[in-house]
């Protein structure tokens, strides 16, 4: 049976679209170049050469015809198989070299095999050797921008020699350089070919073309001529490509390769990310500034609410005010005189009551020596400090045999303290205070309320109610009556409950009643308003972030289609070039996204350092979230263009550099 050419082209058409219309560079041509061959492609610019070596070389698929390489025809397989083909069977040397400005020679010479999977070691040895035998052993740690024309050639002919390429395709390999690394560069392709390597060389020149066995000459798309020189005598011997990298077993092979292209595609990521700083740096700074707006922005909406709802703490328990008349303002409340101590107790008795206290009030003078001031008598029970929430500081409350036995203990605020007993060690605690000509020994200071019953405007003393009815009152009346709900019980019913009591006892609805809840209820969604409002320009910030690194993503991969090009052409499947991107685009938003974070605690230390009335409070969540959404920033814009950029022929990528 007569074995398959070993490259084998019938009727290969390719055309371009050209405005309106169709740009036919290739028209039905027809070539077959055994293995071992070294065969030259003639013609002038524009003839068609480089397109057809584009085909050969897989880099581009025909418009039509048939190309067979082995008797497999190519134009079955998908782009992974057409990567595997390139990969293991074809090396390019290109007239631009095409090496990448981030890798040091070895480093450029390592990527086919970095993509066929083959170890660290391997490659490293292999590289040296390969640039070794090229002469270049003392330019190993160079990059492309530090060696010499002819320098990078090489570099790029050991590349297309690392997985042992059987097939070496060099389109006008010596364009680009002086005659003397030109001549060097053709010594070392005689070389390949004399080893059993099927070259085809594309150039204008004939002089160099005469050192191949065929010369095809080709013409606006056509092949004029196909001759063999006198060199065609010459036999290949056993080829390189017995050498070349193979692909992985299935099993653990496999995994150990896929594994190892995971661990290139990182550090390739990282040189990449390294060589262009500034990119990355303003890419990182976009998801930083948003990352760390919205962290800041949703601490600084929850502090403010955490302070409010200690203000809202500061005005009381979840209690019920209950006073005498019609409501604030009304002038009969002076005459109502239903409201009695009586009605305390009994509501004391009630389940959804977990403590009561009567209260009543006065206007005195506090006098301690020298120092007077007004303040404000208020006469309470046992249970007013439970029912109000109120912190003791030192010493202790009166209890309820104090109360019965009109005893004249006094605790006062850590307001009046200070103003009455500013230079005292024990601030006031065992002091007798005279209100009025009320004499009473001072046995407990609790923390200044913050507004309501008793506000901070005022100096507050506090004694027991029996004795403010006795000794300023006169009158058996209150004031009001404090409740405090019991924590199991909605404020709403026990209001109902407590004035359908009342009304009972007093005959008519002659109190009102504040529902200190239903004001907690008020500012409490007012402030989760404006914690929404704050979180809506969190997200909005983070969005514009987003797109800012959005756009600075595709501009990064439309950048790099050169880049994606060369890789693809060594062999990189769609998955490494998406692969490479992806942990680029999510390695600089998680690294922007902790820098943000960073900033975002930054700043809450500093915003307390400045003396801030409250302080951020940092949202677990709101991090969380933040760290999610640039990762997310990072996949959907890093993927998108990437996959579309590898989703390109590689000589359309290749063209765009």
């Amino acid at each position: 049976m007569e074995r398959a050419p070993f490259i084998e082209l019938r009727g290969i058409t390719r055309s371009f679209t050209a405005g309106e219309g169709l740009l036919t560079v290739l028209k039905d041509v027809d070539l077959t170049i055994q293995r071992g061959e070294m065969v030259a492609i003639i013609g002038a610019s524009g003839s068609g050469k480089s397109t057809l070596m584009n085909i050969l070389g897989l880099l581009d698929r025909p418009s039509g015809g048939a190309y067979r390489m082995n008797g497999r025809d190519t134009a079955s397989l998908g782009p992974d198989a057409l990567a595997a083909l390139r990969r293991e069977h074809f090396g390019f040397i290109f007239q631009r070299y095409h090496l990448l400005g981030e890798l040091d020679a070895r480093g450029n010479v390592e990527i086919p095999a970095t993509y066929a999977g083959l170890s660290a070691p391997e490659r490293r040895a292999r590289s040296e050797a390969l640039l070794d035998r090229l002469g270049m052993a003392d330019r190993l740690g160079h990059r492309p921008g530090q060696l010499s024309g002819g320098q990078q050639q090489r570099v790029s002919i050991a590349r297309a020699l690392m997985n042992g390429a059987e097939v070496i395709l060099a389109d006008e390999p010596t364009g680009a350089l002086d005659s003397h690394s030109g001549a060097e560069v053709l010594r070392i392709l005689d070389e390949l070919h004399g080893e059993g390597h099927t070259v085809i060389l594309v150039t204008h020149d004939p002089s160099i073309a005469e050192r191949a066995e065929r010369i095809i000459e080709i013409k606006d798309g056509e092949i004029l001529s196909d001759r063999r020189t006198e060199r065609s005598a010459r036999s290949p011997k056993t080829p390189l490509a017995a050498t070349r990298v193979s692909r992985a077993e299935p099993g653990r092979a496999s995994l150990m390769g896929e594994w190892r292209r995971l661990r290139d595609s990182l550090r390739m990521a990282l040189l990449s990310m390294r060589a262009h700083k500034v990119r990355t740096f303003l890419t990182m700074l976009g998801i930083t500034i948003g990352i760390a707006s919205v962290v800041c922005v949703v601490a600084l909406g929850e502090g403010s609410r955490q302070k409010v709802l200690s203000d809202i703490q500061g005005l009381g328990t979840n209690t019920l005010e209950v006073f005498p008349g019609g409501g604030f303002g009304d002038v009969r409340s002076g005459k109502v005189k239903t409201l009695v101590v009586d009605d305390a107790e009994v509501l004391k008795k009630q389940p959804y009551v977990s403590a009561v206290t009567p209260t009543v009030s006065a206007n005195g003078t506090a006098r301690r020596g020298s120092i007077e001031a007004n303040a404000l008598v208020n006469g309470v029970g046992e249970q007013y400090f439970d029912a109000e929430g109120m912190t003791l500081l030192r010493g202790r409350l009166f209890d309820e045999g104090e109360v019965a036995a009109m005893a004249q203990n006094a605790v006062i605020d850590d307001s009046t303290a200070k103003t009455l007993y500013a230079n005292e060690p024990g601030g006031g605690l065992g002091e007798i205070l005279l209100v009025d000509s009320v004499p009473s020994r001072v046995v407990g200071v609790v923390k200044a309320r913050e507004g309501g019953f008793g506000g901070r405007n005022n100096l507050n003393v506090y004694l027991p109610y029996t004795t403010v009815q006795a000794r300023f009152t006169g009158s058996s009346s209150l004031r009001g009556i404090t409740v405090r709900v019991a924590d199991d019980v909605a404020p709403a019913l026990a209001e109902q409950a407590v004035i359908q009591l009342l009304t009972l006892r007093h005959g008519s609805k002659d109190f009102f009643i504040i529902n200190t809840d239903d004001i907690r209820e008020t500012i409490t969604s007012a402030t989760e308003t404006l914690t929404l409002m704050i979180a809506a320009i969190a997200v909005i910030s983070l969005l514009v972030g987003g797109i800012g690194v959005m756009n600075i993503l595709l501009v990064t991969v439309s950048e790099r289609v050169g880049e994606i090009g060369i890789r693809m052409a060594v062999g990189a499947r769609r998955g490494d070039i998406l692969r490479q991107f992806l942990i680029e685009a999510v390695l600089v938003c998680l690294i922007g996204g902790v820098l943000g974070i960073g900033a975002a605690l930054g700043f809450g230390v500093v915003f307390a350092e400045v003396g801030s009335s409250f302080t951020l409070v940092y949202s677990t969540n709101a991090i969380l979230l933040a760290v999610l959404s640039s990762t997310v920033i990072g996949v959907v814009f890093g993927y998108l263009p990437a996959r579309n950029a590898s989703r390109l022929d590689p000589v359309v990528a290749l063209t765009r550099d």
